[in-house]
Order: structure tokens, then sequence, then C-alpha cells
């Protein structure tokens, strides 16, 4: 088989990495990155570091309103897939570049396959959410992470080509932290879970001058050192807006994947608007309060591992002194798959053909 894999921001280069692997043990893969994450610390990182191949094909499409930045990414995407007809077009995730990939190879009528699939946070406001529906819409075959995913889809109609494989997040996860582990995070102390780790980036977060605030006023509420490698996008905003950091919060540049995992691991605590920053929380068994009014990542909540407190200082002031206070729930395995699901996308596209 010949695929294209169209890539362009940093949780997408995460999940590649394993699933390309196994992707090029027996079938050509092309990767056509977009460019929509496109400094050293938010790209080319992570493919030295999880040892992705080389780009074929980069777009350079950069930071631009949602609509020009999805049209550019078409337009890129389309020209490639006449070039190159490959018998399918895989895509992850919610970004612009995964729907851009998407309606390409649709409107071509080349299968799609969709890795992460099913996901909803049942809020239109999100562009990602729009995304991912759409993408799902036009999927051939749809591989979700869990079985809450599986339904979701159901609910919609969906139940042609849809796999529940497990996460390939977690894949990246388990297959990485030995060599995580052998590294040391950019300074001694953040070690010995002295620290709570923060991402801040989701743009109902950082577009939102109120609740950006509301969440700074929170973190200098909370005892203890935060930790928080800052999106270079959060922190023109911050600019923008002229809102302070608190004096407990150490803002550290952009870390690569290796050293972010290990963050994650060595953490007391995570705060975050990242999806893919709750789910490694759970699976390194660290509690999690997540900076939004809703989540993807349902089962973490169900589980008690994750808190919604959206951007209110008090809910998320609360939220962390709850789990300060109390003993941590019984840990679930296999939440999200045995590690094996990049194994399974590849066998269930091969029965396709």
């Amino acid at each position: 088989m010949k695929i294209i894999t169209v890539l362009g921001a940093r949780p997408q280069f995460i999940k590649a990495a394993p699933l390309s692997e196994e992707l090029r043990k027996s079938h050509e893969e092309l990767l056509v990155h977009t460019g929509q994450h496109y400094d050293y610390q938010m790209s080319d990182v992570f493919f030295e570091e999880l040892g992705i191949p080389k780009p074929h094909y980069f777009l350079g499409v950069g930071s631009k309103q949602h609509g020009a930045q999805t049209g550019e990414m078409l337009k890129g995407v389309e020209e490639i897939l006449l070039k190159e007809k490959p018998d399918w077009v895989l895509v992850y995730g919610d970004t612009n570049s995964t729907l851009a990939g998407a309606l390409a190879a649709a409107k071509l009528h080349i299968p799609i396959a969709h890795v992460e699939a099913g996901l909803r946070s049942y809020n239109r406001q999100m562009p990602e959410e729009v995304n991912r529906v759409l993408t799902d819409h036009v999927s051939e075959l749809l591989f979700c992470p869990s079985d809450q995913a599986v339904k979701n889809l159901s609910l919609e109609g969906l139940t042609r080509g849809v796999v529940r494989t497990g996460d390939v997040m977690a894949d990246a996860l388990f297959y990485h932290a030995r060599r995580a582990e052998d590294r040391q995070p950019s300074a001694p102390k953040y070690l010995q879970k002295s620290y709570l780790l923060a991402t801040v980036h989701r743009a109902e977060n950082t577009d939102n001058p109120q609740r950006l605030e509301g969440i700074l006023k929170a973190f200098a509420q909370i005892e203890g050192k935060i930790v928080l490698p800052l999106h270079p996008r959060t922190k023109k905003l911050l600019q923008d807006y002229h809102l302070t950091i608190p004096d407990n919060v150490e803002v550290i540049e952009p870390v690569g994947y290796l050293e972010m995992i290990l963050l994650e691991k060595e953490a007391e605590l995570i705060l975050t608007d990242s999806g893919g920053v709750q789910k490694e929380a759970y699976l390194w068994q660290v509690p999690c309060v997540t900076l939004r009014d809703e989540t993807e990542w349902v089962e973490t909540v169900q589980t008690g591992w994750n808190t919604l407190a959206g951007a209110k200082m008090e809910e998320i002031i609360s939220a962390v002194r709850c789990y300060r206070g109390k003993s941590l729930p019984p840990y679930q395995d296999n939440l999200y798959g045995n590690g094996r699901a990049s194994e399974e996308i590849v066998a269930h596209m091969e029965k396709r053909g």
C-alpha cells in the first residue's frame, strides 16, 4: 500500500511515531507536513526525538485565520494527492491539518483512515470539534481510542468501518517511556513530585482574556511551584492582554516529547487544557485538573483521575485541594488499550486494501 499521512501539529507528530514505524515495515508512507506548527520547539524536535522520517512534503502554511489556513492546506494537499495517487490518506486527531487532509482526499475519492476517531466534546464553539466531526463523516476507517468513542459514532449513525483499537498515544508513551526515563528534565529541581505541571494553549482559554486571567489568578493561590512550558502563542497573548504570570509559576521554554512525558510522570498534579496531556496524566497515574468546561476524554473524569474545573479561580483551587486531601481512586488498566493500537490499525488497513 501507498499511504499519504498528513500532519501539522505537535500532538500529531507524537501519535504518528509508533504508527509510522509500523507502517514502514511493509508499506510505503509519505509524510506531508502542513506547517501548522512550524518552529523548532513545536515541530522539528519531535521528528528528531521520536525517529519520525523527514517529511516528503512541507507546505509551510504557518499561523493564519482558520479559513485561510485550512484553505491553503487543502490546496497544497490536493496537489500532492493528484501527483502521488495514494491508496489511503491517513489523518490524526482534530486540527485544521486533519480536516484539510480529509477534505482533499474525500473530493478525490481516496479512502481516509482517521486515527483518534469518535471523540466528542459536544461544544461546537471549539474549532477542534468541528474538525473531528467532519473528518469522521468522510472517513472510510475510523480508529477509535476508547469504547466511548465507538458509542459517540454510533449515535451519529456511523458504524461501518469503526474499529476500537486503543490509543496510539498510549503506544507512544509506553514505547518511549524507557528513553524518557534515561533523560533528566531541564533542571534537577523538577523531580520528586515537588511541583505541579501546567499547560495552557487552547483557544477557548487563550483567546479570552477573562478566562486566561482566571487561570492565572488560580495559579497564584495554589501552594507550591508550578512549572509552565509556555506555548509561543500563549506567551504573545499574555503580553497583548498585559497579564502577569504569578511568582510561583516558573516559565520554561516548550520542551520535546521525551522531556514532557518525564515532567508529567514526576509531577504531583497536572493542570492542563490539552487533550493529550489529560490522557498522559492518567497513563502515568498522576491526577489532573482540566482547565476546560468539557473534555473528549470522559473516561478520565469517570474514573476520578481528572476533574473539569474550567477557568474559574475558585473551581481550579478547589479541585487541586480536593486531590491533595484524599486518596487517589483505583486505577483501571487498559482504558486506552494495551499499547498495540498501531499494529491493529495497520492490520485493518491491509484487510481493506
